[in-house]
């Protein structure tokens, strides 16, 4: 029997129970006291010692082939860099304007294991590229909502809007609201020269991509064989009143002009024109499943696609949709869907595009699903200053780093 034990067990019988109890409590101190000369007697710095910790590395360099095989060979996690790459993306085309020499900047955080080992992906806090076109810069920052994104040093979001523009170049020819029918417009006086759809000069039209010919996918349909109906509607005929339009020869240019002038004329584009020719691609404006794809009636050849949180979007007057764009389909944001055309109840070549938003029109140009955000008041001070602070940070790095390099020569 060791010592405390004896000293337990005779307390117990000289003194009774209570005693005996008190005996224990200080063999219990001993135990610990022990512990505590074998372990140290500073537990918190202990834990410290074996605990992971983090580090603030920042790392620069020139492009040699691409931004991504650059910064990893620097050193940055190729993990810890997509975030950035996307966020630089929006801003800058990586692969056409990143060109060798292009000096790169990016400060990340890494976790590491007591002994040093790095542990998960890494962030990146900062990032800057200059370019023969100029410098971008991207920041990490969390806002007052406590959302956590990257944003470019001008306060605006380094993050793509949730829906994009179905076309590589927009060029708007009708806005969204009451407008005057088109159809229903005077054609230019005949002292105006020659003239296309519409007044509009003639000009050649593009083909579409090689393999594409109008009617191979589901037909160019003319105005005058749609107009007004749905796609199943029965046999199309060609309307006679000028509120709709006037097909060639019929009405004189005094009642085209009175038509016009009538408030019938008038009606509600719940969408956007996109001027482009013919045969230009249309890209899926966010993942989404296409729930109707086909011919329907003035919207001509048509797709529509529903995406997450009640948004949706349609694509008319298409030359043709895209090798497996059926109803069911699941596609994802820029897959090619179409070919703009000018199908349905159209003047010319153009993309009718509309979003939907819980099954209404809205306006897809200043919707908030379709503008990148934008930091203003308080959250904008505060980035301005954090940018401040971390370009300060760089440059003073930057001259301790050529100081002992100097030195060191």
């Amino acid at each position: 029997m060791n010592r405390p034990s004896l000293v337990v067990a005779l307390a117990g019988v000289l003194l009774g129970p209570a005693a005996a109890a008190i005996a224990d409590d200080t063999r219990i101190a001993g135990a610990r006291a022990a512990e505590e000369r074998l372990l140290g007697d500073d537990e918190a710095a202990w834990l410290q010692a074996v605990l992971p910790f983090t580090r603030q590395i920042a790392v620069g360099g020139r492009v040699a082939g691409s931004l991504e095989a650059s910064t990893a060979a620097a050193g940055v996690p190729a993990s810890a860099m997509l975030e950035a790459l996307r966020a630089f993306a929006t801003s800058i085309d990586l692969g056409r304007d990143v060109r060798d020499g292009d000096h790169f900047h990016v400060r990340y955080e890494q976790a590491f294991t007591s002994s040093g080992a790095p542990i998960g992906t890494g962030r990146v806090l900062w990032a800057e590229l200059k370019t023969a076109k100029g410098t971008v810069a991207i920041h990490r920052f969390r806002t007052r909502d406590k959302v956590e994104r990257f944003w470019l040093a001008n306060g605006q979001a380094a993050t793509p809007p949730s829906i994009n523009l179905p076309l590589e170049v927009v060029s708007i020819s009708s806005g969204f609201g009451l407008r005057a029918d088109p159809f229903d417009q005077p054609p230019p006086p005949p002292t105006a020269g020659k003239s296309g759809a519409m007044g509009g000069p003639l000009r050649a039209q593009p083909t579409l991509p090689p393999g594409l010919k109008p009617g191979t996918i589901t037909g160019e349909t003319p105005f005058w064989a749609t107009a007004g109906l749905s796609s199943n509607a029965g046999k199309a005929r060609p309307p006679t009143s000028t509120t709709y339009g006037r097909p060639p020869g019929t009405a004189s240019y005094g009642n085209w002009q009175q038509s016009a002038r009538s408030p019938r004329s008038l009606f509600m584009h719940e969408g956007v024109d996109l001027v482009a020719p013919a045969g230009t691609p249309v890209h899926a404006a966010a993942d989404g499943i296409v729930v109707g794809a086909g011919p329907n009636g003035r919207y001509g050849n048509w797709i529509r696609i529903d995406h997450a949180g009640k948004i949706a979007t349609v694509y008319g007057h298409l030359a043709g949709f895209a090798p497996g764009i059926e109803t069911g389909t699941v596609v994802s944001r820029g897959d090619l869907i179409g070919f703009v055309g000018s199908t349905g109840r159209s003047t010319g070549a153009h993309l009718h595009f509309e979003l939907l938003s819980d099954g209404k029109p809205v306006n897809p140009i200043n919707h908030p699903e379709t503008k990148r955000g934008v930091l203003r008041g308080p959250d904008l001070d505060r980035l301005r200053k954090q940018v401040t602070q971390a370009v300060a940070e760089r440059d003073r790095e930057t001259a301790a780093e050529k100081a002992a390099t100097s030195v060191s020569r």
